[in-house]
């Protein structure tokens, strides 16, 4: 048994709590705290110890320690290669793993320029980051479209992870799925009912209602429930 260090608003640590869920793998949960101005504090000594970006996730699997999320998906397949959630074709396998990190490091920044401006969602900084975000989710609704697909990559696997994590936070900070996607509603609907996928999105949706903050409507249902 692994230990994996997340946080009740962590979308990086979310994706690696996902992956061990749809794996099957047994791992203890540790939850570092989050405070009301979206930082974590007290910072865990363990996530300290191993990361040097003072983040989660953190995976401790006795000797071992990481703490990027595409490394710890890595490891996962590894650790279980069934069901694999990396597809098995070298050049479909390379796609997936490019819309994985595209979700990351091309979608979610342009999600993170939005953190700041909630109030300002009028203003040029905040246009440009949503009209980039709509491109990125359009770009995917056409894929979806051409390739008549119900997961983003073929199969069910980590870019559907990926992706449905930056979109949830997208959606929190007003770059959400228009009506003209949807395609992409529907994968979000099959994404949401997925056993794995409630286990997490569940408890952040309650976390933030909790907090008095917005619940994105696709994650209402969670609220209320046990």
């Amino acid at each position: 048994m692994f230990t994996l260090y997340s946080g009740p608003l962590s979308m990086f640590g979310a994706k690696a709590q996902i992956a061990a869920l749809e794996k099957g793998l047994p791992f203890e949960l540790v939850m570092v705290p989050f405070d009301a101005d979206d930082r974590y504090r007290p910072r865990h000594a363990e996530v300290l110890r191993v990361n040097p970006k003072e983040q989660v996730p953190v995976l401790v699997d006795g000797d071992l320690d990481l703490f990027d999320s595409t490394q710890i998906f890595e490891y996962l397949e590894d650790l279980a290669p069934e069901p694999s959630l990396w597809p098995r074709e070298p050049r479909a396998r390379a796609r997936a793993r490019r819309l994985e990190m595209e979700s990351d490091e091309v979608f979610f920044p342009h999600v993170v320029r939005l953190f700041g401006l909630q109030d300002a969602m009028d203003s040029p900084p905040a246009v440009a980051a949503c009209a980039a975000c709509a491109q990125f989710q359009r770009r995917l609704e056409e894929q979806l479209l051409a390739d008549g697909r119900d997961w983003l990559c073929g199969a069910y696997g980590y870019t559907d992870i990926a992706f449905y994590m930056a979109q949830l936070f997208a959606e929190r900070k007003g770059a959400g799925l228009t009506d003209d996607m949807p395609r992409l509603r529907a994968w979000r609907k099959r994404m949401t009912q997925r056993p794995a996928v409630r286990e997490v999105a569940g408890p952040m949706a309650r976390f933030l209602h909790g907090a008095g903050r917005p619940v994105p409507a696709f994650l209402r249902g969670f609220v209320g429930a046990t």
